[in-house]
This record gives C-alpha cells, structure tokens and sequence, in this order.
C-alpha cells in the first residue's frame, strides 16, 4: 500500500494484523523487511489495524484500505 509522502510523492505503507499476544513494534517490523526485501519495498510505515478488510472470496480489499488512507489524509488537510 502506498501512502502519501513530501518529498516523494508516495512511500511504502504495512497494514499489520498482530496474533493474540503478539508484541511487536513498527521498527521491528521495518528491520524484518530490511532483511528480507529489496530496498524499494521496504515500507516506510506501519499501521496496526485489528482486522483488513476482505472480500466475500476472501482478497483483500486493497482499494478499500487506499480509499480509507485517502479519506484520513484529507481530513488532516
């Protein structure tokens, strides 16, 4: 997912879903895919959510997450 960024117009954004009793920061999950990706696609951000939104088939709605990242950009505009 990609959210909006000054300086490059946009930036890698992860939407994470942490298992019950699971703690885990934003840094460590940025370190885990320093290590595991290619530097482009490493996400600048983080965002914990409680559930993604899934279709009836079971995708996720990607858009959806872009339209809801959107919509709260604008309203801090």
């Amino acid at each position: 997912m990609a959210a909006s960024d000054a300086r490059r117009g946009e930036t890698g954004k992860a939407f994470v879903v942490l298992r019950d009793g699971c703690n885990l920061s934003g840094e460590q999950v940025i370190a885990w895919a320093r290590e595991q990706m290619a530097s482009y696609k490493v996400p600048r951000v983080v965002k914990f959510v409680s559930a993604l939104p899934r279709s009836s088939s079971g995708k996720i709605q990607w858009r959806l997450l872009q339209q809801q990242e959107h919509d709260n950009n604008e309203a801090w505009k």
